[in-house]
């Protein structure tokens, strides 16, 4: 989040002054310039609390280390997005964790450059994704036996598409890969203890149960209902806790289902943590591979890790399930179906998987994106519309501004400019959003030479609040989108 949200912050203009008197600022000779200044980012960035205390036991990092990765990440996602579209020789992109660096894989050495300019790091492989990827969609037609080969997947990492074998399944496997056209240079054999099952024991995530008395756990909100694993139930299937039925259900083959709810039932974009809170949902888009992700389930509550890989393929004793996400989060029976997100972008649903958080495994997710596809839903995340009317709170203040702000973008305040304060003081600024969004507050002072916060309110929340003792000077009121956007009111009181 830090690091788009203080690129937008550097496009907001100082255009024109509002002078509140005659007497001239000694210690701010220079006044702001209109030229949008560089400033600096603040210490740290707003993060879920339970994603940061989950990534510090399960990954060992600190608070700060947190931080800084989901941010890379979010930009890693946006920079393989766009590579994705404009390389024709691409080759799928991972992340190095440890080093916070992308790597993207080109099966034409030409293209490196383009790479570069990216800021990504090319790694010149044989094969492209494209490819990668039909082969590996042709062993889904011939590896049908759970006993011999659990799972497979494509490996962007070593530009391989992986079969993990039980004992005596290799020659099996070497059967079906050459049966269905799989070059021996583009698979590699990996033995494996790993069984995976569905994970549908007992209630996980936010737990519904259905009509045959078999408990299962709410993914994401969508309109109208929820998005859940497809083996929980069946089309038709009655829910309770919250009600609702079945509407569509996709397993093997797929692993997602969505539920539509009862009336009365008010689907929230947000994720239960299991410490008496929320996890905002702000969206959907893809981490790279090697990102960090968090898994929250009831029965072993917020788990993180890292994604292995996309696109896998795994024998259930019910059927094969192709095109998860193959990750190294642990989980047990009881979290199936509930809810994988990087930051607070929804990833997945939980699907299945093998090990335990007592020795560690493997699990997989289906992809949230593709459930929401085949249904053609909408993630219900804290945004708001943006054609809201501005909110009634802030009142009692000197002076009261309106505006909008959509999510994931910055807007100055008062319209694009600033005040000048002639006296030192207290200042007490208030900003009222709309319901379901989260809105940050940033109070800043002109050094002059460039923009810097002296107070923040940055809680998750629509409302904030800055009361700050300071200095004569030039001031700006700053409103940040962290999640979600919309008509806003804003009340200032100055010295």
């Amino acid at each position: 989040m830090a690091r788009s949200f203080w690129r937008t912050l550097t496009t907001v203009c100082a255009a024109t002054a509002m002078v509140a008197g005659p007497t001239a600022l000694a210690a701010n000779a220079a006044t702001p310039s209109p030229d949008a200044p560089t400033i600096s980012p603040p210490t740290s960035s707003k993060v879920s609390p339970e994603v940061l205390r989950a990534l510090q036991r399960d990954l060992g990092l600190s608070a700060k280390d947190a931080t800084k990765r989901l941010a890379f990440q979010s930009d890693a996602a946006s920079t393989e997005d766009a590579l994705a579209e404009s390389l024709d020789a691409f080759a799928g992109a991972w992340v190095d964790p440890a080093k916070n660096a992308l790597y993207v894989g080109v099966a034409d050495a030409t293209e490196t450059e383009e790479v570069r300019a990216a800021g990504a790091t090319p790694v010149v492989v044989d094969h492209t994704l494209a490819e990668l990827d039909t082969w590996k969609a042709a062993l889904d037609g011939e590896l049908t036996d759970p006993a011999a080969v659990p799972s497979w997947f494509v490996d962007v990492t070593t530009n391989q598409v992986v079969v993990n074998v039980h004992d005596g399944g290799r020659a099996l496997a070497e059967q079906a890969a050459a049966s269905a056209g799989v070059p021996a240079d583009a698979i590699t054999y990996v033995t494996t203890t790993e069984a995976p099952r569905p994970l549908i024991d007992v209630v996980g995530g936010n737990a519904y149960t259905m009509g045959s008395g078999g408990r299962c756990s709410v993914g994401f909100a969508v309109n109208g209902g929820f998005i859940t694993a497809g083996h929980c139930g069946t089309v038709g299937t009655r829910t309770s806790g919250p009600g609702g039925t079945f509407r569509g259900s996709s397993f093997p083959g797929n692993d997602y289902a969505w539920v539509q709810v009862d009336a009365g039932n008010t689907p929230v974009g947000a994720v239960n943590n299991y410490s008496g809170g929320r996890v905002t949902v702000a969206g959907s888009t893809a981490a790279p591979v090697g990102a960090s992700v968090c898994r929250s389930g009831s029965t072993t509550g917020w788990r993180c890790g890292t994604i292995a890989a996309y696109n896998s393929s795994v024998t259930y004793p019910q059927g094969t399930v192709s095109g998860l996400i193959r990750t190294n989060v642990c989980a047990e029976p009881g979290d199936s179906g509930g809810s994988l997100l990087a930051g607070n972008q929804a990833q997945g649903v939980t699907s299945g998987g093998s090990g335990n958080c007592s020795s560690g495994g493997t699990t997989y997710f289906q992809p949230v994106n593709e459930a929401l596809g085949a249904y053609g839903l909408t993630l219900v995340t804290s945004g708001g519309g943006g054609n809201e009317p501005p909110p009634a709170g802030c009142t009692g203040y000197a002076r009261t501004y309106q505006g909008s702000v959509s999510a994931g973008t910055s807007v100055a305040q008062p319209n694009g400019s600033y005040v000048t304060v002639q006296n030192s003081g207290t200042h007490r600024v208030c900003l009222s959003g709309p319901a379901g969004t989260d809105l940050d507050l940033y109070l800043q002072k002109w050094s002059g030479s460039a923009w810097a916060n002296v107070a923040q309110s940055t809680s998750s929340g629509a409302a904030e609040a800055i009361t700050y003792t300071g200095t004569a000077g030039y001031y700006r009121y700053v409103v940040n989108a962290y999640a979600g956007g919309g008509a806003y009111t804003l009340g200032a009181t100055t010295p």
